[in-house]
């Protein structure tokens, strides 16, 4: 959101959690708890779950985020009862920049959000291969277990969609956005299709600002709107290597006016899903 609420751009240090975040450090000690209790040495448990001693005592000291399918694999191996994977979708939040977690839990538990999207596919709206092919662009270069990590968490926020009761969420794309194929042909065909499935949900609308148009309030770049249910109304917005939650309410106000305007002179829903079916059939 606003360049997908996690930018793209940020450096890795920013973007990794910090040495001993809370629900690491809980997760990490249990993992030792229950390989002890099963008799392994971290060599040996490592080598059975296909990771090295030193990586296991990084999960085992909160310092390194365990990847989904590694916590699967230890909680059989264990034999931990579910322990280990009942704490998965938190550890999986853990991945998240410090500046980010807030917003994460914001959009996880809002009743109402509202996006627009300059650069790349909103990450709620993203397919793995779309979202594996982002990461794999970053530079400085992403190893492969940071990379499975980071869309696994990604793929995790789009649980959103399956919550009741339902969000109200809608969605401003630039034309541009949906006409870059990240990923390649397969990637790009597959992802405009993805954006067309979500557009069906009843809660869910999907509007195009085509370039074509010569009015267009959304020059000043991406954002999000969120609605709790406490009814706070909150913005986010992010550009490069800075972000920032507004919670005043004169700049939501703001921001929540440069929407309506946005999506008014968009495509209307109706239009954007035949524009998007235009775009699929020029692959």
């Amino acid at each position: 959101m606003a360049a997908d609420m996690a930018s793209e751009g940020e450096t890795e240090a920013s973007r990794s959690p910090e040495p001993g975040s809370g629900i690491l450090r809980v997760f990490g000690r249990q993992l030792k708890r229950f390989r002890l209790r099963a008799g392994l040495e971290r060599a040996e448990f490592g080598s059975r779950t296909g990771y090295s001693a030193s990586t296991i005592a990084a999960f085992e000291q909160g310092r390194r985020v365990p990847p989904p399918r590694f916590i699967d694999v230890a909680d059989e191996l264990l034999d931990a009862g579910g322990v280990l994977q009942e704490m998965k979708e938190e550890v999986a939040r853990a991945q998240f920049p410090a500046f980010f977690r807030d917003a994460a839990r914001l959009e996880a538990e809002a009743v109402e959000l509202h996006v627009y999207d300059t650069h790349l596919i909103n990450g709620l709206l993203q397919t793995e291969e779309y979202a594996r092919a982002v990461f794999a662009m970053r530079r400085p270069l992403l190893d492969e277990e940071t990379i499975e990590q980071r869309v696994a968490a990604r793929m995790l926020r789009q649980e959103i969609f399956s919550r009741w009761p339902a969000p109200l969420m809608s969605f401003v794309i630039e034309e541009a956005v949906l006409r870059r194929p990240i990923g390649g042909t397969e990637v790009h065909r597959s992802q405009l299709e993805q954006i067309m499935l979500t557009g069906q949900n009843r809660n869910v609308e999907i509007q195009v600002m085509p370039l074509q148009r010569e009015d267009h309030a959304g020059l000043a770049g991406p954002f999000t709107l969120i609605e709790t249910r406490a009814g706070q109304r909150i913005a986010y917005a992010e550009v490069q290597k800075s972000s920032h939650l507004y919670t005043e309410r004169t700049p939501v106000r703001e921001l929540e006016a440069q929407y309506g305007i946005i999506r008014a002179q968009a495509l209307t829903p109706r239009e954007s899903m035949a524009f998007i079916e235009g775009l699929l059939g020029e692959l």
